[in-house]
């Protein structure tokens, strides 16, 4: 460390030897085999906040129209856009998804479970995130609301449980921002990746690149069944089941 420091102070003073030019020259010629300048990165104009949608995002939902959305399997979808802006589930409706399919992505959402609850457990403010249409990321009311843990808030439903409960008090915003990779098939639709997810809920690591074990089930355990490369997101109407709905608001996509 000595040594270095004085060759430092000598190259700032001008006083190289000829002995210490030529070894510097050397280093910088051996240095510059390991620089890489391509392919160079796109530039992308991030947003004003970390929850605000990049350059190169899509914007799922704006506040506005649901014109990325469809009802699951095609029509008008049946939900509503509050004054605030704000996507509510109106209940029986049925879910809706993205017009648009998706494969590996990173994806910003955020939710409020209702301020007025109803319900206990898996029917307070139950509504869930579905990659490529099958792989449940959990959305619950999960303040002082006890469940299976693989199926509170940010658990993968019925596979992984988060690493903590960060849920925030009903009525306050909360956010998920997720890093999907989605599965790969063989030939004979056999898995040969399979999909792997990593979440922060608001905030906080949940999900660390976890693998998924297969499309969500309710009962029986996960398996794989060969999709498209690229399929629809689907956000989940819970159905008739006790509790109040949800609202969903600044939903945005990139794809990786």
């Amino acid at each position: 460390m000595k040594k270095q420091l004085l060759l430092m102070t000598a190259i700032l003073c001008g006083t190289l030897t000829q002995a210490q030019r030529l070894n510097i020259d050397s280093l910088v010629k051996e240095s510059k085999k390991t620089e890489q300048w391509e392919p160079v990165p796109t530039v992308v104009t991030p947003g004003k906040t970390n929850t605000d949608a990049p350059s190169d995002a899509i914007v799922l939902f704006n506040g506005k129209d649901l014109n990325s959305f469809q009802k699951k399997g095609g029509g008008q979808p049946g939900w509503k856009i509050e004054k605030d802006g704000s996507l509510t589930v109106v209940k029986m409706s049925g879910d809706i998804e993205t017009k648009q399919g998706f494969g590996s992505c990173q994806l910003h959402i955020e939710w409020k479970a209702p301020a007025v609850i109803a319900g206990n457990g898996q029917s307070r403010g139950n509504s869930g995130i579905f990659f490529m249409g099958k792989y449940e990321l959990q959305v619950l009311d999960s303040y002082n609301n006890p469940t299976y843990v693989n199926g509170q808030a940010a658990s993968i439903y019925k596979q992984h449980i988060p690493l903590v409960n960060a849920s925030r008090k009903p009525g306050e915003w909360q956010s998920y921002d997720v890093i999907f990779t989605a599965p790969q098939f063989y030939a004979d639709g056999q898995i040969q990746t399979p999909a792997r997810i990593t979440v922060f809920h608001n905030g906080v690591l949940v999900q660390n690149n976890v693998e998924i074990k297969g499309g969500t089930e309710w009962i029986g355990p996960a398996s794989y069944k060969k999709h498209g490369d690229k399929e629809p997101i689907i956000l989940q109407d819970h159905g008739n089941d006790g509790g109040n709905p949800l609202s969903y608001r600044n939903i945005w996509i990139r794809e990786l």
